[in-house]
């Protein structure tokens, strides 16, 4: 058992209270690893440190295109301990080792793709209508960026909120969830073997109440980006705006997955499933709704459901497991909740609806794959979020009823369409209130491509050039050009 320290400075500490707490195997149900219990003491210090480095440190002084060499270093790191990361993290939160690699695999590009915008960032020359100055505008850091990722795929956080933070030339101070902390304090060290200077990567885990709450509350500290549940980010939102910090929020979704009649239902179907039960559910960005045109909803869910029988529960480290078990303990009993609230509500189960047995089933935390049908979307199940491998089956007539049924959730972080009408595809894209909508796809992202929510799904954006605006503050600088004594000075000039 690896008994784990906080990453400051530069260096691996112990939490300043002397405490650690259990991290569990969701797999085998064991305890494998000793956390750092930290409190407002441990966030103090990893904020004097992020700020230390990018006002009198080296950061500051650290050229743009020093910062991206660095960042590629990282990058390359990344690439040579994909395999070790993504056991560690599969043993902190479950999640297939398939999935879990191919994450880490592609996580090196969002440090590539940054690394390059470090040295772009630039300022302009505003042609004024007042001839006698000369007016620019330039970005600078924001300054110290706290970032609070979620448990179920800390390092891609990592990369989709870090990578834009340096590359704009912030320092930051991580705080993983208590959930799945291992993995992130573990990639701290790669940064230091990179090049990236003592103090611009910080680590402090813990509780959310503890440390979370110290790193929102900080007065250093310039923004709070965070991934998680829509009603913690609210909370967030509302303790950092006494602040007056910066927030981007990655937060909650009820996905519509729509389904025309004129679909590719192979493709349809395969995308449904993976939209539903891939990551066991456990996305932010799952199709847990899935809209199907009533006159193929029978053809359709019927096919669906053969899907759903042949995926193996198990042992996520398997290449030929589809469906590992839940994270958390409190989120396997969320989701067995949900399922008997479907049940009461008269929601019919098609498959699943329990746990599975077999040689397979070690740990307790697993779920069948479960399809509901018989479902409006005035139930609960189909209007709160559930993150586990539950299906909500609901029939529509046409595009209008589909885009009213799709929109009428608090949520709009992702949406899919299924068509092989080009017009339809438009016209859906344009009328679903999401942050991305995917068309005859799911689950697609890119280093590329701008991430983010609408309504309670978020504010902000992650990934593609529009992120590193996020950690960027615009500074407008006036130059007078004349030799002439100004005019006035009671007045505006």
């Amino acid at each position: 058992m690896k008994t784990y320290q906080n990453f400051i400075d530069g260096n691996y500490v112990d939490p300043v209270g002397g405490e650690w707490f259990d991290s569990h195997d969701p797999y085998k149900g064991e305890v494998w690893a000793q956390i750092p219990r930290s409190g407002a003491k441990d966030v103090d210090a990893a904020v004097f440190a992020a700020k230390r480095a990018m006002t009198v440190g080296p950061w500051v002084s650290t050229t743009p295109t020093a910062r991206g060499k660095a960042m590629r270093r990282l990058a390359d790191l990344v690439v040579e301990n994909a395999e070790r990361l993504a056991k560690i993290e599969v043993r902190d939160n479950g999640k297939l080792y398939s999935e879990m690699l191919g994450q880490l695999r592609y996580h090196p590009e969002w440090w590539y793709y940054f690394a390059g915008l470090a040295d772009k960032i630039e300022g302009t020359v505003v042609p004024l209508d007042k001839p006698d100055h000369l007016a620019m505008t330039d970005h600078e850091p924001v300054g110290v960026v706290g970032a609070i990722t979620a448990w179920n795929s800390p390092l891609l956080f990592i990369a989709w909120k870090c990578a834009p933070a340096l590359a704009a030339g912030c320092s930051v101070v991580v705080k993983p969830s208590e959930f799945t902390s291992a993995s992130t304090l573990e990639y701290a060290a790669l940064t230091k073997e990179a090049g990236i200077p003592d103090g611009v990567f910080n680590v402090v885990a813990g509780f959310g109440a503890e440390a979370g709450a110290a790193l929102v509350d900080h007065p250093d500290v310039a923004k709070i980006t965070f991934t998680g549940s829509d009603r913690t980010g609210a909370a967030i939102y509302a303790a950092a705006a006494q602040g007056i910090k910066r927030v981007s929020l990655e937060l909650g979704g009820k996905s519509p997955n729509i389904v025309f009649d004129d679909a590719n239902l192979d493709a349809a179907a395969a995308g449904a499933a993976s939209g539903i039960f891939a990551a066991t559910g456990q996305t932010c960005v799952a199709g847990s709704r899935l809209l199907v045109q009533n006159s193929i909803k029978q053809e359709f869910t019927e096919k669906l459901v053969e899907i759903a029988r042949t995926a193996r529960v198990g042992d996520p480290m398997k290449a030929e497991t589809n469906i590992g078990p839940v994270t958390t303990a409190p989120q396997f009993g969320k989701v067995m909740d949900y399922i008997d609230i479907a049940k009461s509500e008269g929601a019919r189960c098609l498959i699943g609806g329990g746990k599975p047995e077999g040689p397979e089933i070690t740990g307790g935390q697993f779920v069948e794959p479960t399809i509901f049908t018989d479902v409006s979307n005035q139930m609960r199940i189909a209007q709160e979020e559930v993150f586990g491998p539950v299906l909500s089956v609901i029939g529509f007539e046409d595009e209008a009823e589909a885009i009213e049924i799709g929109n009428d959730v608090i949520f709009g972080l992702a949406a899919g369409v299924w068509t092989q009408n080009i017009g339809r595809a438009i016209r859906m894209s344009r009328a679903l209130k999401a942050g991305t909508v995917w068309v005859n796809t799911y689950r697609a992202v890119s280093y590329m491509m701008p991430f983010g929510g609408v309504k309670r799904s978020g504010i902000g954006r992650e990934s593609g050039i529009e992120a590193i605006r996020e950690y960027l503050s615009t500074k407008s600088i006036w130059i007078n050009i004349s030799e002439e004594a100004p005019g006035n000075p009671f007045v505006l000039r």
